[in-house]
């Protein structure tokens, strides 16, 4: 059975933007790039975090081939997940909100940047997609998307890119164009930096609960088909 791209990319937009636009994606990328040592570590902070996107991107593709299988039309369970995923992004959004007025800075392990090496910025790119729950909470859905479109091997593959590069595409734009222009973005960094360690918390709430609803639709929407 040959998938529809138009009902892949759908699905996959807005999740890949809600790993994109988080403040704990965003965020860190711009301390990297203020650090003493800003282009090796901003480029080492992109590959580490490019990488482990890719391969827990990768590992969702893979198990929801294994477990629905790539050529058929979608199961039920995989809606019934949309449903149970989209409704944990909504629940974590509105406690994200709710609790917003108790953190109006970054977390604390975040003043260490200002001090990190480009071997620490891989290490630590990687880890932000590892031990990110709101990561996994994004990438299960699309990898289940991916799997269970339909769509050719070679084609599954090229949406799963797609998605990696969407949601890395808020580290990536600041650390090349950092890389080409250097310090005459400084003082752009450090604006962006302060409004948005400003309102983290409040703009992770609304980004989970804007992506958990698409997320929920879907899955009542497909099991309504």
């Amino acid at each position: 059975m040959s998938g529809s791209w138009g009902n892949v990319l759908t699905g996959l937009i807005p999740l890949g933007l809600v790993v994109a636009v988080s403040p704990i994606t965003v965020i860190p990328a711009v301390l990297v790039l203020q650090s003493p040592r800003p282009r090796p570590s901003g480029l080492a902070f992109l590959a580490g975090w490019s990488i482990a996107l890719a391969v827990v991107t990768a590992i969702c593709v893979s198990a929801s081939g294994l477990l629905g299988g790539l050529h058929k039309s979608p199961p039920g369970w995989a809606s019934w997940l949309r449903v149970i995923l989209g409704s944990a992004l909504i629940v974590v959004g509105v406690y994200r909100w709710l609790t917003r007025g108790r953190q109006t800075d970054s977390p604390k392990w975040m003043r260490s940047f200002a001090t990190i090496t480009p071997g620490r910025a891989a290490i630590t790119g990687a880890a932000l997609v590892v031990v990110r729950p709101d990561v996994l909470l994004v990438c299960i859905p699309a990898g289940l998307a991916i799997g269970v479109s339909g769509l050719d091997r070679p084609d599954v593959w090229l949406a799963a890119a797609f998605f990696v590069v969407l949601a890395l595409s808020t580290v990536a734009i600041p650390t090349v164009a950092y890389a080409a222009a250097g310090h005459r973005l400084d003082g752009v960094m450090a604006r962006a930096k302060t409004w948005m360690d400003a309102n983290n918390a409040a703009l992770t709430a609304a980004v989970l609960l804007v992506i958990g609803l698409m997320v929920l639709y879907n899955g009542i929407h497909a099991l309504h088909r």
